[in-house]
């Protein structure tokens, strides 16, 4: 499963939605950054493959980051976002 996380102005918790193929991860990776430089689009709907109804909508305007990364099971897994550390 693959987590494309938005990071929205002035909210302390980031929106995520899944998705279950790595090309489709990258795919809607893409689209988010795609509104973002072109400015075009005001609203920007998302939905999730892991849940059906789960559906979320925003300003594209107060997108200040985004990022993906692969959700696994194991507990060691490396935390999404970026480290100082190693």
């Amino acid at each position: 499963m693959y987590c494309i996380e938005l990071t929205i102005k002035l909210s302390p918790m980031p929106l995520v939605v899944q998705r279950k193929e790595h090309g489709e991860a990258k795919r809607l990776y893409t689209d988010v950054i795609d509104s973002i430089k072109n400015g075009n689009q005001r609203l920007l709907e998302l939905t999730c493959e892991k849940v059906e109804d789960k559906r979320i909508t925003v300003l594209v305007s107060e997108i200040t980051a985004v990022q993906i990364y692969e959700k696994t099971s194991s507990s060691t897994s490396k935390r999404p976002g970026f480290s100082l550390q190693n």
